[in-house]
């Protein structure tokens, strides 16, 4: 605000509220006839008009030669990451006061829009997520928290060519693109130019003149459709580009560093001569690729690097979304999701047999036409990246090594029926107008009275039991109560469900003491319900209250999607079907013990993402419904509320919390239930005691000693498990730090320095 007040060459305003309610803050810095109302709104228009893909040559040139480059500068989406925020204010200080050679060239050439925190709440709170414990590097398709969403509005005003994204790491020095294989293959051309060929060789440069040390690539990859960096390439056509600075050293530092990084690359793109033009043409080829149905290939780009798979020679040309009246909600939200990415979706206006129709899924093609009202998303558009991002039913990751999720196909998440063809239609159909909110779902005559019970330790359960709340709060509108560990020891008066989600169990068994274990058994015993995941299901085990039984998983299947069979007489699958996709994240596998298994994973699933491994899934528990003397336990292997994701999950755990109780599962002998309590105790306490997001890595069985022994060297902690093909060390995570967090790169690089073959890594 001071710089706006002193400067014409600056405008500011606010993008969002986050949710404990500060503003998002950002400034538009440019010459000054270049950023007033007027010329603001002059540039929205020819940026909208510069990425409609059919704009006549003629226009296009015109516009290209006329319109300033967008160039994008973001900092602090993590709380803790100051030196991104900071540096970002001192270009915006230089830019509106300097008169210098190389501020006059990127205010003559661009238009900079300033964001210097996307996390306010983090950053007063002094953690790395937002209030609701969400990672917002991981919320941008989803936009399920205030701040990204109010974010990625002021972006689609201002489409970005250029998008830095400043975070701060474990690791040492600096790292800046380019970025690890793998790169999700469509990618759009020109942006992938952009970030190896213009701006990190700017950056080197400008690092090497003051012989700063700095590193590319592993594990920071370009796959995901979640980040910072891979959004703005998919969904903008724009170089996006993280970078990460050492977080130990000193702030003077590290904000020298990112200011570095960034003035560098503005100053490439601002004097790019063609730039605006190839960011039109960007749109231009991705028409021209959806209207033929190319997608485009798999490739890689690192040294070493080996393709697993290649996208398969196969036209989409067209991708359609079933009407189904019980999916209202689903469908209301990806819809909007789409056209708040300057999608064109449609609704059939008539019915359309549909040839070559492929869909989505296991399920067989329709041998009807479908029907009108049908949602009709044709790939001949501008955003035909994104929309192959958002729909696809397979991601074909190019290597077995990946930063975060391996697939994250929004019909899947929602589970939504639908399928694609490659044949060349005309479809009768009208656009949807644009959608308002999605509504919630119809809350119960009697809700029950919820308690939510946080592993406030664990950084894990403080993320879960944040999410629960915001999916109650913000989606549901569902009423609930926190609970503490003394309120379990005094029997949880007034409690009906008791929600325990994830989080490492050692923490919270220790804040119940055996005294709150035998109150929330009793508790159970006398009609309570416990709906339970992950590391909320492993507490319930060992404390006596569940029988299911839990095994440490073999799998190298980081966040891929999986189709996994319910009951459809259960309770717990109201309103879901007979299927639904799961995000499975290497989660231990479960056995139902005295309950029933609701969800499994059946016989060779579909697996959407990494499958190393997926077959030792097979037969295993996904939920788990047991009763308990007169109340009931409700396990799931997996987080029904992945990031908030998981809406065709999310209904599950609705019906968990909401739905009746089945009968199904008569009281067992007491003697039969003593066993298995000892069983699943067992079972619980043998899983490793790696904490959260522990470092997976799969190594050749006659690598296993030589990659222990560096390891224990280095001081990790290590645990080990062979299958046939591989030997899985899993390094604890005592301290549940991200990968950003903890020099997880480093560790690796020194495995391969010892000649240890590395067969696939995960690093969550």
């Amino acid at each position: 605000d001071a710089v706006d007040a002193a400067s014409d060459r600056v405008v500011t305003a606010t993008a969002a509220t986050s949710v404990q309610g500060r503003p998002i803050r950002y400034a538009i810095v440019g010459e000054p006839e270049a950023v007033t109302p007027e010329a603001l709104a002059d540039l929205r228009a020819d940026l909208d008009a510069l990425q409609a893909p059919t704009l006549p040559a003629d226009r296009a040139a015109e516009l290209a030669a006329t319109t300033p480059r967008v160039l994008w500068l973001a900092g602090n989406v993590h709380g803790t990451e100051e030196s991104g925020a900071d540096a970002s204010l001192e270009i915006l200080y230089d830019l509106a006061d300097r008169s210098d050679c190389a501020a006059t060239a990127i205010l003559e050439g661009a238009v900079v829009v300033v964001m210097p925190t996307q996390n306010p709440d983090g950053r007063e709170m002094e953690t790395r997520r937002n209030a609701y414990g969400f990672d917002m590097n991981r919320d941008w398709f989803a936009r399920t928290q205030p701040e990204t969403d109010g974010k990625l509005e002021v972006l689609r005003d201002y489409p970005p060519m250029l998008f830095m994204d400043e975070h701060e790491f474990g690791s040492k020095d600096y790292l800046f693109p380019p970025h690890a294989d793998p790169e999700y293959h469509e990618t759009p051309d020109t942006a992938h130019g952009w970030i190896f060929d213009l701006y990190s060789p700017a950056i080197a440069s400008a690092f090497d003149r003051e012989r700063l040390k700095y590193w590319h690539g592993a594990p920071y990859d370009f796959f995901a459709s979640i980040f910072g960096d891979t959004v703005p390439a998919m969904g903008f056509h724009a170089a996006g580009m993280t970078f990460e600075k050492q977080n130990s050293d000193p702030l003077a530092d590290r904000v020298h560093e990112q200011y570095l990084a960034a003035w560098a690359s503005l100053y490439a793109g601002a004097t790019q001569p063609d730039l605006v033009a190839d960011w039109h043409a960007s749109y231009v080829e991705a028409y021209e690729e959806g209207l033929a149905g190319l997608l485009e290939p798999n490739a890689v780009y690192n040294e070493g690097s080996v393709l697993l798979r290649q996208v398969p020679d196969e036209r989409v040309r067209h991708y359609f979304l079933r009407n189904d009246p019980d999916r209202a909600i689903e469908l209301h939200e990806l819809v909007r999701r789409l056209q708040r990415m300057d999608v064109r979706v449609y609704r059939l206006t008539a019915r359309l047999r549909v040839p070559g129709f492929r869909a989505c899924g296991p399920d067989p093609p329709p041998t009807r036409p479908l029907p009108p009202g049908a949602y009709w998303i044709p790939m001949a558009q501008g955003q035909k990246h994104w929309i192959q991002s958002m729909l696809h039913d397979e991601t074909w990751i190019p290597t077995d090594v990946t930063y975060d999720v391996s697939a994250w196909s929004n019909p899947q998440l929602l589970n939504l029926r639908g399928g694609w063809t490659g044949a060349m239609l005309q479809p009768s159909a009208r656009l949807v107008p644009p959608l308002g909110p999605t509504p919630s779902p119809a809350l119960p005559t009697e809700i029950p009275s919820i308690g939510l019970f946080e592993n406030a330790r664990s950084t894990r359960g403080y993320e879960a039991a944040g999410h629960f709340r915001w999916l109650a709060n913000e989606r549901w509108h569902l009423p609930f109560t926190d609970v503490t560990a003394d309120d379990i020891r005094a029997g949880l008066p007034g409690i009906d469900v008791l929600v325990m989600p994830d989080g490492y169990a050692g923490y919270a068994l220790q804040d119940l003491g055996s005294r709150g274990r035998r109150a929330l058994r009793e508790w159970v015993i006398a009609g309570g319900r416990l709906v339970a995941w992950q590391g909320g299901v492993e507490v319930a085990a060992r404390a006596g209250i569940s029988t299911v039984v839990l095994r440490s998983s073999k799998t190298n299947m980081p966040g891929s999607l999986v189709r996994v069979a319910l009951d459809p007489a259960s309770p717990l699958a109201a309103g879901v079907g007979s299927s639904v996709w799961v995000m499975y994240d290497d989660d231990e596998l479960m056995d139902p013990g005295l309950g029933e298994a609701v969800a499994w994973f059946p016989q060779g699933a579909p697996v959407n993402g990494l499958d190393v491994g997926a077959e030792t899934l097979t037969g295993t528990a996904v939920v788990a419904d047991e009763r308990v003397g007169e109340g009931r336990v409700i396990s799931f292997a997996v987080d029904p509320n992945f990031r908030g994701w998981t809406m065709g999950m999310q209904r599950v755990l609705w019906n968990a919390l909401l739905g009746p109780d089945p009968v199904a599962v008569a009281a067992r002998p007491r003697v039969d239930r003593a066993a298995a309590v000892r069983t699943a105790r067992a079972a619980a306490r043998a899983l490793p005691p790696v904490g959260s997001w522990p470092l997976r890595i799969g190594v050749a069985p006659e690598d296993a000693d030589a990659a222990e022994t560096v390891l224990a060297a280095l001081g990790a902690e290590v645990y080990r498990s062979r299958t046939p093909a591989y030997v899985l060390l899993q390094v604890a995570n005592r301290r549940e730090r991200t990968a950003e967090e903890r020099p997880s790169a480093a560790l690796l690089a020194r495995l391969e320095a010892r000649g240890v073959r590395i067969l696939w890594a995960s690093l969550p």
